[in-house]
């Protein structure tokens, strides 16, 4: 399972590495709306939630679908700027079709729902598919992509306001203490690229990344098989503190390749042989793992991951059924449905690297 992105016909400069404010918010976003898959963050998550003002609190919850499973790609900017002010400034560039669809992505937890073809803030069926969709996933999300479709210029400028409030509650003092982190980084990564060549920049930044043989793609290992290419301009890498362990990738046709790659991964630890066969026994069969994967990301139904994989909801019941004999899922009914659940202190028993993977 990878993501190719086709960088032929690119000038010299192929790759670019730069710091974004707006993704680095993101990433806190992220962080605060799944601490689970960042323990080493909960207690900042937990001390930053307790200082939020009430309504600031519940604007990020009723706009969370943007950060939460999957990073809406207008978060992860191309051409990252020195300031969050002039990164917001680049979205409100966007065209209302563009900024929607992206945001209806998210919002109806899968990458596989494409909003393609008809525009649902035009077309009655487009647009009842999406609200059918956000359904599924809950109430808020439902209420979300409601707002989203009948009056776009108002949720629009209401994210942006909240994003702009989280500057004053905490990412102007998050930010100020992983600049020089980042910069580092930053420092590291261009030497690399001037003296040695993008080959030896892209190891560097995770094992997961790769310039592949030909030097015309660059191999990314991620939960689905997919391609992308360049569209006259670098691919662009963006360092994270505060996303480790994911490794972020935008590939929406449309959009310019984007990859937001952690400063720093956990270092490989020993891990126990028995554990490792009793656990790895359920992950075995390349489905199983592709299920977990997207579990990863957050819950979803048996209907919607055979969705996502094209695959029928009886041999997605089975294998999640193997899955949580292995104690590796919880399952919890919300009224007609029962959404899945990945446990991660049970999935970090098999060690860091196979955890990385997973989250990645």
């Amino acid at each position: 399972m990878t993501l190719r992105i086709d960088i032929s016909g690119l000038p010299s400069e192929r790759v670019r590495f730069a710091a974004s404010p707006l993704a680095e918010l993101t990433a806190m976003l992220h962080v605060l709306a799944e601490p689970v898959h960042h323990p080493h963050y909960a207690r900042w998550a937990a001390d930053t939630w307790a200082g939020l003002r009430p309504e600031l609190a519940e604007r990020l919850r009723e706009a969370e679908f943007l950060w939460r499973s999957s990073q809406a790609d207008f978060l992860i900017p191309a051409r990252p700027r020195r300031t969050l002010a002039e990164e917001l400034d680049e979205v409100d560039r966007l065209d209302d079709e563009t900024y929607v669809r992206a945001a209806l992505v998210t919002t109806c937890g899968s990458n596989r729902v494409h909003f393609t073809g008809s525009s649902p803030l035009t077309d009655a069926a487009a647009r009842q598919k999406a609200l059918e969709v956000a359904q599924a996933r809950g109430g808020l999300q439902e209420a979300f992509a409601e707002r989203l479709l009948s009056d776009p210029a108002a949720v629009r400028a209401r994210v942006r306001e909240t994003l702009e409030a989280c500057g004053e509650a905490f990412f102007d003092e998050a930010w100020a203490g992983v600049a020089q982190r980042l910069a580092a980084d930053l420092r590291l990564k261009n030497e690399l690229l001037r003296r040695q060549g993008p080959a030896a920049a892209l190891a560097s930044v995770s094992g997961a990344v790769a310039l592949a043989p030909d030097g015309d793609h660059i191999v990314v290992d991620k939960v689905q098989d997919k391609a992308t290419a360049a569209r006259g301009t670098p691919v662009t890498f963006i360092p994270s503190v505060f996303g480790r362990p994911h490794l972020v990738a935008v590939h929406t046709p449309g959009w310019h390749p984007v990859l937001q790659y952690p400063v720093a991964e956990a270092p490989a630890g020993p891990v126990s042989l028995e554990t490792v066969t009793l656990r790895l026994e359920a992950l075995a069969h390349p489905v199983r793992l592709r299920l977990l994967r997207t579990l990863a990301r957050g819950p979803h139904t048996n209907g919607e991951l055979a969705h996502f994989w094209e695959l029928s909801p009886p041999e997605v019941s089975r294998h999640l059924a193997v899955l949580r004999r292995a104690g590796l899922l919880t399952a919890q009914r919300r009224g007609r449905y029962v959404r899945y659940s990945l446990n991660l202190s049970d999935l970090s028993a098999l060690g860091t690297d196979l955890l990385a993977a997973v989250l990645r």
